[in-house]
């Protein structure tokens, strides 16, 4: 009876790894893996004994392939999980637990009651320098087409901003 040794199913992948270990090191940093190269390489190694037995035709090809494939896994799993933790710090950002960024109910009611201050001021100012002002700095209109919309013109619409922050500023001279 001859003397015959078996394989294991995993040897010749395992012998190419173990033969090709330090050419997969360096391909993997070539590559852009860095510090991450070892990692990626046990990674393999457990893939590899993890994996289903059966022939693998070139077994180098697939240490590369599978070493290349890691790699990019690892990349894109970095890559979201930053885009994650960005993601969470915007949403996070600035709020200590339990303090909201929003202006307490009285500071609301001030910040209201002001506003209306100013308007009155403005509306005492007359009505086309309150329209002016309110189209220009408030809706963001250019002066040309408050002119033509009250058939003024630029200079008029010029002058009465004019006038609104003047009295703008010394109201707020006044209120200090």
């Amino acid at each position: 009876m001859a003397n015959v040794t078996v394989e294991p199913p995993h040897a010749g992948l395992e012998v190419a790894f173990l033969d090709n270990r330090e050419k997969l090191l360096r391909f993997l940093r070539a590559r852009g893996a860095g510090n991450a190269a070892e990692d990626l390489v046990q990674e393999l190694w457990l893939k590899i004994v993890a994996s289903p037995p059966g022939p693998v035709a070139a077994p180098l090809s697939y240490l590369f392939r599978t070493a290349d494939l890691l790699m990019i896994d690892r990349f894109r799993s970095s890559r979201q999980s930053d885009a994650r933790d960005r993601n969470w710090g915007d949403l996070h950002a600035g709020d200590p637990p339990g303090v909201s960024n929003e202006p307490s109910v009285e500071r609301s009611i001030a910040a209201a009651q002001e506003a209306a201050r100013v308007l009155a001021m403005l509306d005492r100012l007359g009505s086309r320098t309150a329209t002016i002002f309110r189209r220009h700095r408030i809706d963001g209109m250019a002066q040309k087409i408050i002119a033509e919309e009250l058939r003024i013109s630029i200079s008029t619409v010029e002058a009465d901003l004019r006038t609104a922050y003047r009295a703008l500023a010394e109201w707020k001279d006044k209120s200090r």
